[in-house]
């Protein structure tokens, strides 16, 4: 590995361990999800996993079943983006856990050109897309 790579690696790992703080801000019981949007090295939107503005912060039912309207931590982060005057073209996502398919639309539609991720979600469909949408994806195991 070249230095300019090892660099990209350091700010990689780092910015992910900020995503994984970032998640502690979820009031989801299940699991926490942070994402931070990163574009010329400057975080351009964040998001962590929760129910849409206005709801209760209740993410799970007594059954301990997600709620469906509950949003993923992308999604939050590539919206906000939306309501912002910031432009994710060519920017890298970091995300704790690896992206769903629906999460995969949107950051693709999205012009993210890197996703970095730190945990392997159950299915891999969202990898999948993303890779033949010609979208950079990187596992970094979570230290």
């Amino acid at each position: 590995m070249n230095k300019e790579e090892q660099k990209q690696q350091t700010l990689d790992r780092r910015y992910l361990r900020m995503a994984q703080i970032w998640a502690e801000n979820s009031y989801c019981k299940r699991r926490q999800v942070g994402a931070l949007v990163v574009k010329d090295k400057m975080i351009i939107s964040d998001g962590y996993n929760g129910t849409p503005s206005g709801f209760d912060n209740v993410c799970e039912d007594e059954n301990d079943t997600t709620y469906p309207y509950v949003l993923h931590a992308e999604a939050n982060a590539i919206t906000k983006l939306a309501r912002s005057n910031n432009n994710s073209d060519g920017s890298t996502l970091y995300v704790t856990a690896s992206p769903c398919i629906e999460c995969a639309k949107l950051i693709i539609q999205a012009g993210i050109k890197r996703v970095i991720y730190g945990e392997e979600y159950r299915l891999a469909d969202g990898l999948d897309l993303m890779r033949k949408a010609g979208i950079e994806v990187v596992y970094l195991k979570q230290d």
